[in-house]
């Protein structure tokens, strides 16, 4: 799927959900831009402030494109970032913050991912914002919290920053399945954290929404990235909580088998399985052994019996025929992919889910970024408009929602408030 493509364009004409919707988003890096640009993608109207210099530090990230102007964009900004305006505005200058806080009142949502305690010195935290617009959802998002409704810390990480690696870590993600004397590793599934707290961010946000809607009046709302972290991780505490703590070995196979071009994972978790496992694999007899009579009896003999004979029976197939025949046989199991089969599979394409943002910098492949995924019958996807360069969109969102004149315009730049 391309820029400017559309799907599902008879829809076109029912518009999309969140319509009319309008966020002004001071944010950086992913965990609240990934948030605003899935509301962008149902809908809603996003325009980015930034900082002059370097505007989102997401833009300095490696790898990097260069813009038409040879500015680098990097892959966390490029990822993040469709379909919004760019307007830059020093918020650490007086005339800054008063045309900030002029432009609250023109948006339904403002939103915030500064580090803790930014936007109080700053002058634009939830009380700043609220004294000029009553009714506004403000959101924030931080690593432990804004200490919402009372004001008072409640966290021993209150003032802490936080990056998605460090709330991974601390909700036990790198504990889960660490081998015995191996050391964790940093950041295994790229910004997790950051975008499971866009994932809850999205959903505060449209209930912000609702109960302004129903109430008539403004909400804030505060989401901690560890506290979204624990909520994924609910089988942390839970199992914990049930006598089963990490390290427990888990009983049955959930496991990576070799085929002859990669590798796959099949789950078999429930007796009423191994019948099924053992015929798939051409063990029959298996199903009635009493050494495979229960899950812990397979962990047990998993090394010794179980692998070598699945991997066997694997060992002329590819990953790919390994799982259809599994999954035929009433199975469970999928192919490990590595990321050149992940940007191939065909299932992404007819699913629309990778979007193609072409290079402005010369290279022939262009940037590949998550589409969306929640699907609706009658609501056209796309089209996706380009990440904005920085500060594209200063004089257009400042001349139309403020009234300020070219010669307005020209006085701010020149005094490095506006870029």
């Amino acid at each position: 799927m391309k820029l400017g493509d559309v799907v599902n364009p008879e829809a076109t004409p029912f518009g999309k959900p969140l319509q009319g919707v309008r966020i002004l988003a001071l944010e950086q890096m992913q965990a609240l831009p990934f948030a605003t640009q899935l509301l962008s993608r149902l809908g809603a109207e996003v325009v980015k402030v930034e900082a002059p210099g370097t505007g989102d530090l997401g833009r300095t990230a490696r790898p990097a494109m260069a813009d038409p102007e040879g500015r680098a964009i990097g892959a966390t900004f490029m990822r993040n970032n469709l379909n919004k305006r760019s307007v830059v505005i020093d918020l650490k200058s007086l005339q800054g913050l008063d045309l900030v806080l002029r432009l609250a009142p023109h948006f339904d949502v403002v939103a915030e991912n500064f580090r803790a305690g930014a936007a109080e010195r700053l002058g634009v935290a939830y009380a700043d914002i609220a004294a000029v617009h009553e009714k506004v959802v403000y959101l924030s998002i931080s690593g432990f919290g804004r200490s919402v409704p009372t004001g008072t810390p409640v966290s021993p990480y209150d003032g802490w920053p936080a990056l998605a690696s460090m709330v991974e870590a601390m909700s036990g993600a790198y504990e889960f399945k660490r081998q015995p004397g191996q050391a964790p590793v940093g950041s295994p599934m790229g910004g997790l954290g950051d975008i499971v707290t866009a994932l809850f961010a999205t959903i505060g946000i449209q209930a912000g929404l609702r109960q302004r809607d129903r109430t008539g009046q403004g909400q804030q709302i505060d989401v901690a990235m560890i506290d979204a972290m624990v909520a994924v991780l609910d089988v942390v505490p839970n199992f914990w909580s049930m006598g089963m703590p990490m390290g427990t070995p888990w009983p049955g196979i959930l496991h990576g088998f070799e085929a002859a071009d990669g590798w796959f994972i099949l789950q078999v978790l429930r007796p009423h399985q191994w019948p099924d496992l053992a015929r798939a694999i051409d063990r029959p007899e298996w199903a009635d052994d009493p050494r495979f009579a229960t899950p812990q009896g397979w962990l047990d003999h998993l090394d010794s019996e179980i692998r070598p004979a699945i991997e066997h029976w694997a060992r002329t197939k590819s990953k790919r025929e390994a799982c259809a025949a599994l999954n035929a046989a009433g199975l469970v199991a999928g192919p490990s992919q590595t990321d050149a089969e992940v940007v191939a599979d065909p299932h992404l394409a007819g699913r629309h889910m990778l979007v193609e943002h072409p290079r402005t910098d010369g290279v022939e492949q262009p940037v590949l970024i998550p589409g969306l995924p929640i699907k609706f019958a009658d609501v056209a996807e796309g089209p996706e408009s380009r990440v904005p360069w920085l500060g594209e969109h200063t004089d257009e969102i400042l001349g139309a929602e403020l009234g300020l004149d070219t010669a307005a315009l020209h006085t701010l730049r020149n005094d490095g408030i506006i870029a």
